[in-house]
């Protein structure tokens, strides 16, 4: 009969206890693995899309002369961000002088296509439209256009 001593007891039991230890620990950091990908609002889930959007009449085109109406449609082509975009449009002459806007409109919105009507455009004078749509989600994902008209 094989008598063991006290120390190897001892010796013994903390061995397991460190062995269970180890195991319990790597067990518990393989589940707070780091997610990769962006830094902003989505929990690590995919990131947003960059926005994308066409305006009509075109960015960076300029309108022929006319009466009016001056209408402005501003569509989201990419996927709307999930809180929806801010939509900021300003019109003013474009005689280099950097004049007040005689027309703004802002709003927030979770639809694709926005339909504007630029009003108190003034006569003989070109002016130039600025357009600016903000993610409501991300506020980095921005996109920015502008087209030109007059009214005869």
């Amino acid at each position: 009969m094989l008598i063991c001593r006290p120390q190897t007891v001892i010796m013994k039991a903390v061995l397991r206890l460190l062995s269970l230890f180890l195991i319990s620990a790597i067990f518990v950091s393989s589940g707070c693995k780091k997610s990769s990908g962006g830094g902003g609002g989505g929990g690590g889930g995919t990131p947003e899309a960059t926005l994308v959007v066409t305006t009509n009449p075109p960015n960076g085109s300029v309108q022929a002369a006319s009466n009016g109406p001056f209408d402005l449609t501003v569509t989201i082509t990419s996927t709307m961000p999930p809180s929806g975009v801010k939509i900021e449009i300003t019109a003013r002459k474009d005689d280099g002088t950097n004049p007040p806007p005689f027309f703004t409109s802002t709003n927030n919105s979770t639809t694709s296509v926005n339909n504007y009507s630029i009003t108190g455009t003034p006569a003989t004078t070109q002016c130039i439209v600025n357009i600016k749509v903000t993610s409501l989600t991300t506020s980095t994902n921005t996109w920015s256009g502008s087209y030109r008209y007059s009214r005869k």
